[in-house]
């Protein structure tokens, strides 16, 4: 059952600015990002690069997230978009840039979403190019609240997604409420999908709610080639996944050419 309560705002919560979240926001670790791409498979291109966390040296993400609480967890979360940010600029990524976000750590949209914006003038990227990813498989302790951030994300320009959709607390329930512009299926569900009627079935009828709703949908997790013809027969062409490419630690990684055939 979904919490209504909202999250009490921790002691040292206040709007931190870019070059505070750039340097860590006072977190005491380091942290940084590898990037993955989501190809789109009819137009043969890379759809968006997703920032994923690593150690400063390109350790494990549980190695940084064994760091971070209740009384971080707003400074991680702000540090982790700024530093996706200016990475990205880096490396010269011209397309979509997905962040993760935690929702439980946004308590203001409108003052959390400042150092994004900060960074983004500051680097040069453009805010029409960020995708927000929100986790469904972090319980959300106030639906509505996070209705009010995506909106707001939205209404500013941010493309919105749900991740692991199918593993988290409360599947379509959280879709009917949020609507957002891409739904990104959980590798639980693809891995090994050609060989399993039961998860066919189950994801077929994501897609085809989503498609009813004009959301389109993200298959992660894609291994092998098997796999793959059977997500694109249901239609899916934006996909992630081991068969194109492994996270790059703070770079772009080179994508598989047999993928594409």
């Amino acid at each position: 059952m979904t919490i209504t309560m909202r999250r009490q705002v921790p002691p040292d919560y206040r709007p931190l600015g870019c070059r505070e979240c750039v340097a860590g926001a006072g977190l005491g670790f380091e942290f940084s990002m590898a990037f993955q791409p989501i190809v789109d498979l009819t137009a043969k291109r890379v759809f968006a690069y997703e920032a994923l966390v690593r150690g400063p040296d390109g350790e494990p993400s549980g190695t940084v997230f064994a760091h971070v609480d209740d009384m971080n967890r707003y400074r991680f979360d702000q540090a982790c978009r700024a530093k996706a940010i200016e990475l990205a600029a880096r490396l010269g990524i011209d397309t979509l840039l997905s962040i993760n976000f935690m929702p439980n750590a946004v308590y203001r949209p409108e003052l959390c979403i400042r150092a994004t914006l900060e960074a983004a003038e500051r680097y040069g990227f453009p805010i029409e190019r960020i995708m927000f990813e929100v986790t469904e498989s972090e319980r959300v302790l106030d639906v509505p609240h996070l209705r009010a951030i995506l909106d707001h994300y939205r209404a500013r320009g941010f493309v919105v997604a749900i991740d692991d959709f199918g593993a988290g607390f409360a599947g379509l329930n959280l879709l009917s409420e949020l609507r957002t512009d891409l739904v990104k299926l959980d590798m639980g569900l693809v891995r090994g999908i050609d060989a399993d009627p039961v998860r066919q079935a189950i994801v077929r009828g994501m897609v085809a709610v989503c498609r009813e709703l004009g959301i389109r949908v993200v298959a992660e997790g894609v291994e092998t080639e098997a796999e793959l013809r059977i997500v694109r027969a249901m239609g899916i062409d934006l996909v992630q996944g081991y068969l194109f490419a492994r996270p790059a630690f703070e770079a772009l990684p080179e994508l598989s050419s047999d993928a594409w055939n």
